[in-house]
Formats: C-alpha cells, structure tokens, sequence
C-alpha cells in the first residue's frame, strides 16, 4: 500500500471511529508500527488528527468544533433529530461524549427542561449552551485527548444517579460481539453508565455497525434501543432487531 493510500485509510479509520491505536493500524495495513507511527507524526503535522500515545485521535474532540468539520454530518444529525423524540421533561439523561451526541445537544428544543449528566467537557459546552438544561459535569480525572473524564471517582459518582435514559455515542457495534472499544477506561465509564441507567440507547451511524475493536462494553441484549440514520426496516439492522433491540 502506498504512503497517500495509507495515509487516506487511517484517516478514514480515525473519522469513523474518533481513536485508533498504532498496533491496530498496522496489524490491518500490515506495516511496521515504525511506519504507522511515521504516518500518524506527518498526518498531525498536517492539522488532519491528534497524535497522542498509541495511536491517535479524530480532531472532532477539539472544544467547540462546528457541524461542518463533522465526520458523516448530514447522518448523524438525522440520528439526533430521531434521539430528540426520546427526551421528555424533567428527565435526568445521562451521556457520553463524541460528534453525535453534540448534534443532539444542538436539536434540544429550546423549551425543554431536563438535566443532562455527561463525562464529556465538549458535550457540557453543547449543553450549557441551552437555556433550560440543568448541567452536570462528572468530574475525576480527566483524559486529555478525548476529553472525558475517566476513573475510579467518575464511576462510583455514576452509579449514584439513577437516570432516565442513556445516550451512548458508539465506536465499534456488532450483533455477535456486542459493544466494543479501543480505550480500556472509557470502557468502564460506559459499563458504569449502562447499570444504573432505565434505558440505553446507542446512537451510531451505520458505517459503525458489524464492527468490533479489542475491549468488550456490552452484549447487545444490554442495549435497549439503537438509532442510526436508516430506515428502522434496513436488512442492515434485522440482525440488531432479533436480539431484541428496538430500532429507530
């Protein structure tokens, strides 16, 4: 594979999953992570990710990034326009982080009021941003590159709240496998989400579905709805809908 088809392929990768770890890359590129590492350096330089240990990430995770530099923009925002319909008064909705959940931050109707909990810095400014949402911000440590708090104080404040619904941005989704991702402690803040929420629903575009990164979240019997921007009735989700998942 030549440097600029490398070089396309992780950007595509890095788009689409928001992370990626050089040992990853190399293993489906099959190159040295030598290389990889090559690539990822020339490709930051460039403006066109963030480099950071291991691997590298989306430049979605930038404060205050606009729809426009948004990866499948136009689905995503279908998918929140769908989400919006889940939100009703005085709910308490607990969320992560990442480009979809911002769109849906963005859809908010202006007199809705409800308390939105969030680990992620980028998705309390979306929210903060409404004029009748209660924020709350889960703090601990905080992962510099994604922006989300993470950690052992994170978790035990998130299984103290009992919310009405949990949206999950997705990284990697597939009816056998489950949900799945790459970074091990947004893995435990996800897992700590699902248990102690009434209803999770998963937003992800479809480019996202039957794949799967090295790190178990949940299985999809976990999930209680999915959304992404196709007709409820794809073939692409029956698989989804026989586990039992409602689909929007």
């Amino acid at each position: 594979m030549l440097k600029e088809e490398r070089h396309a392929y992780i950007l595509h990768q890095v788009n689409l999953h928001n992370k990626v770890l050089s040992s990853h890359l190399s293993e489906q590129i099959q190159v040295s992570e030598d290389t990889i590492r090559r690539d990822l350096a020339e490709l930051a330089q460039e403006g066109k990710i963030i480099k950071v240990h291991g691997g590298a990430l989306s430049n979605s995770f930038h404060l205050g990034i606009t729809s426009q530099d948004v990866y499948a923009v136009e689905d995503k925002k279908t998918i929140a326009l769908k989400a919006v319909q889940l939100i009703q008064d005085g709910m308490f909705v607990l969320t992560t982080g990442g480009t979809t959940i911002a769109e849906l931050a963005r859809m908010l109707p202006k007199d809705l009021q409800a308390t939105f909990i969030t680990v992620s810095l980028p998705a309390a400014f979306e929210y903060a941003n409404h004029p009748n949402i209660e924020v709350i911000v889960i703090g601990d440590k905080l992962a510099k590159g994604s922006k989300i708090t993470v950690g052992g104080e994170a978790i035990s404040k998130i299984k103290m709240i009992k919310a009405d619904l949990c949206f999950l941005g997705n990284n990697a989704m597939d009816a056998n496998d489950g949900l799945t991702d790459n970074d091990w402690e947004v893995v435990q803040v996800k897992r700590a989400m699902i248990s102690t929420s009434k209803k999770v629903v998963v937003l992800s575009i479809s480019e996202k579905l039957d794949t799967a990164e090295q790190l178990k979240i949940c299985d999809v019997e976990e999930i209680d709805i999915l959304i992404t921007e196709l007709p409820p009735n794809s073939k692409k989700l029956q698989p989804y809908k026989k586990k039992g998942i409602q689909i929007l």
